[in-house]
């Protein structure tokens, strides 16, 4: 559970973007979505290492030219 504590005074779209920020911290829809489906720890192993190569290849295309 996220507590924001508001400030005497403070705005209510300030307290909002802090609550928002520490939630995205905090990585909670992101194990919810992992928690959904189960994907095999070889499946993960080769998406990895298929968006690393990409990675790469972007790279030495950015190095080159």
């Amino acid at each position: 559970m996220l507590i924001i504590p508001v400030k005497e005074g403070e705005n209510i779209d300030r307290a909002l973007k802090r609550y928002k920020r520490k939630f995205d911290r905090t990585k909670t829809m992101k194990n919810l979505r992992n928690r959904k489906n189960f994907t095999k720890p070889s499946v993960a192993k080769r998406a990895q290492r298929i968006k690393a190569s990409y990675v790469q290849k972007l790279r030495t295309q950015e190095e080159v030219g």
